[in-house]
């Protein structure tokens, strides 16, 4: 099996491919992809066939078939979108792309045609509010959330159920779960017991976990702890959060103190121990693990470079490998595994 990383950059107008190795996490550039219109979000389908770029200055959807050999992409269509999209996932069965848009207000859901490229137009378009940040189903693929930030968004996850044969989602009873505090909520993971969920907080600088009830598809808070070191006071937010496959430790970077934040998780309770924070490079916004969960890969906005990890998977703590230079506003960070012929 072969380990490729894709970077988007969406000042350069590229995607990058890197292959891992899976036993240092030494990245290998292996090639360059000219991609116009800004590629931001970038998401795979469950059997690693096809990857997703949205491309926010242009306002497309760009499907690609993924070699499983190589790594390499080759473009297999385009649809254009009414605004752009600031997250994309694909449901549990690989059947549709579903997208979030912070500006346009909604989410829509488009169906995957036999070839693996997005058809248009969307199965649904649905308008949600300002800040609509992110959109994942549940394992069973019966649930989908939409989490919106604070300040610029009503500050609420708003929670449907989906229907993995039609894409429509209907809202949920209740609609929303909305934190006490403007916490924010932006991305989340699930714990592989599938019964909970950690939300990265944009606002409050914290991750929050809930607990899922499977029968009804709601959630309910049970822990929220800060990003932060004790004390400071400087600006910042929180972006993207990552979860190692085993559920023993969980990262969320901190744009503005320049860190990631990490976590250890009880095997039992599912709450969050801190463990500190790595210092990245200027505007952590993308990070990424490994299928392994053993190395991480945070992208400094600001610098264009990458940072490499390794997990210490006794404390969650992580551990300085390397840095690589890779471009102008790398957007996203995502590590997969294949069939291939390549190192590691």
């Amino acid at each position: 099996m072969s380990y490729f990383m894709y970077v988007s950059l969406q000042g350069d107008d590229k995607i990058l491919t890197f292959n891992m190795d899976a036993t240092n996490g030494k990245l290998t550039p292996v090639r360059e992809l000219a991609l116009s219109g800004g590629p931001a979000p970038l998401a795979a389908d469950p059997q690693r066939r096809c990857l997703y770029a949205a491309r926010r200055g242009s306002k497309e959807l760009s499907s690609f078939r993924i070699d499983p050999g190589d790594g390499s992409l080759d473009m297999i269509g385009t649809v254009s979108l009414e605004t752009d999209p600031c997250f994309l996932s694909t449901d549990r069965k690989g059947r549709f792309v579903m997208a979030a848009y912070y500006e346009g207000s909604m989410v829509t859901v488009h169906p995957i045609g036999g070839d693996g490229a997005v058809v248009d137009p969307p199965a649904l378009r649905l308008p949600t509010a300002r800040g609509a940040h992110s959109i994942q189903t549940d394992p069973s693929n019966s649930f989908a959330f939409v989490p919106h930030i604070a300040g610029n968004g009503p500050n609420a996850i708003f929670q449907f159920r989906f229907n993995d044969e039609t894409g429509e989602l209907t809202p949920n009873e209740p609609t929303r779960v909305s934190p006490e505090e403007q916490l924010g909520p932006r991305h989340f993971c699930f714990h592989p017991s599938g019964d909970t969920l950690y939300f990265s907080n944009e606002q409050g600088c914290s991750v929050t976990a809930y607990r899922l009830d499977g029968p009804s598809g709601v959630l309910s808070p049970f822990q929220t702890v800060s990003t932060l070191p004790y004390g400071y006071s400087g600006q910042n937010s929180c972006a993207q959060i990552q979860i190692t496959p085993d559920g023993s430790a969980l990262y969320a970077p901190n744009r503005g103190h320049n860190s990631v934040a990490c976590f250890a998780i009880d095997s039992a309770t599912h709450r969050l121990t801190p463990m500190g924070q790595s210092p990245t490079e200027p505007v952590p916004r993308a990070i990424g693990l490994d299928p392994q969960g053993k190395f991480l890969f945070a992208a400094g906005l600001e610098s264009g470079r990458l940072t490499a990890y390794r997990v210490n998977g006794d404390t969650a703590e992580l551990e300085y490998l390397e840095t690589y230079t890779v471009g102008d506003r790398p957007m996203w960070v995502m590590v997969i595994e294949l069939p291939g012929d390549g190192g590691g």
